[in-house]
């Protein structure tokens, strides 16, 4: 009859098993294993960095000022000197593309982190301390949901007038941090009764150590994904003010201006080539961010797997 296994008992990475040594894999690498075998995830991951490469590189293809306007060059069909043609000012569409790409995800990037900050801090203070606290930083966050994101943030743009970038993320950030506040908060008042911060705080530790080395890390799968997903929203969201005009100003090229700049009836017909490559470029950013951030909702959360 064959022995049980001897397991050891050894803190360590390494476990024993009949004598031998068996690696045992860190909840990150379980998290990337399970993430590797989502086909979805893995293309969206290669055709977004792709993507990102090409906004990175844009001189590399083209050596034309996306802001630069030519008179004389208005509306011009694909030419060898211009593979996408010209739009209504005479700049370039290819170099548009490239270049409003680097704004637009620079612009979701750049939200959503800033977003992230906002609604994990705020949420973690909510879910940690409770009470009066939690009490008034959620009703800040039903006032801000009791008003239209959109009305809001059109409002806020209208006073401004003059938008610039960080303007414009600032804006969309402060708009949009009341979902992911509630979010951290619901996640950590879970975690607040768990065995493990009720021993932190039984052997003294820190508000402080608490929040970010115990909350934080088993918070990190719903922090994640979210921040994946909102940034999907984000450039949806920077492409939908700007074309209707209250984005990003021209001349600064973006995905969303490229479309508004070409929403003429006439242009939609004869001119396919001045919308149809920012559409595309709009939708399969955000389909592979998507695809992405359900690959990591299923790696952090095995239970959610579907077959």
């Amino acid at each position: 009859m064959q022995p049980n296994p001897q397991v050891s008992t050894d803190p360590s990475s390494d476990i024993r098993v009949n004598g031998k040594l068996a690696k045992r894999n860190s909840p990150f690498q379980l998290a990337l294993r399970r993430f590797m075998k989502n086909k979805l995830a893995v293309a969206g991951v290669v055709i977004l960095l792709l993507i990102v490469l090409a906004t990175i590189f844009a001189p590399v293809f083209t050596d034309l000022d996306p802001e630069r306007a030519d008179l004389l060059l208005i509306e011009r069909p694909p030419s060898e000197d211009h593979p996408l043609g010209t739009d209504s000012s005479g700049r370039d569409n290819l170099a548009r593309l490239l270049y409003g790409g680097r704004i637009s995800l620079i612009v979701g990037f750049s939200a959503m982190l800033f977003t992230l900050v906002i609604g994990v801090t705020l949420g973690s203070i909510a879910g940690y301390y409770g009470g009066k606290v939690d009490s008034i930083i959620m009703r800040a966050a039903d006032m801000m949901l009791m008003l239209p994101f959109l009305v809001l943030a059109l409002t806020l743009i209208a006073i401004i007038q003059e938008v610039t970038i960080g303007l414009f993320v600032t804006i969309i950030a402060i708009t949009a941090w009341p979902t992911l506040t509630r979010i951290i908060r619901g996640t950590y008042l879970s975690l607040r009764e768990q065995e493990f911060v009720l021993g932190a705080r039984a052997i003294g530790a820190s508000d402080f150590r608490i929040i970010f080395k115990h909350f934080i890390p088993n918070a990190i799968g719903p922090i994640v994904v979210n921040a994946t997903l909102m940034m999907a929203t984000m450039i949806i969201i920077e492409s939908g003010l700007s074309f209707i005009g209250f984005g990003i100003p021209q001349p600064t090229p973006t995905w969303g201006n490229m479309i508004s700049e070409a929403q003429s009836l006439r242009i939609l017909r004869n001119s396919p080539e001045a919308w149809v490559p920012p559409g595309l470029a709009i939708l399969t950013t955000v389909l592979c961010i998507n695809f992405i951030g359900d690959g990591l909702r299923d790696a952090f959360d095995p239970k959610s797997n579907r077959r």
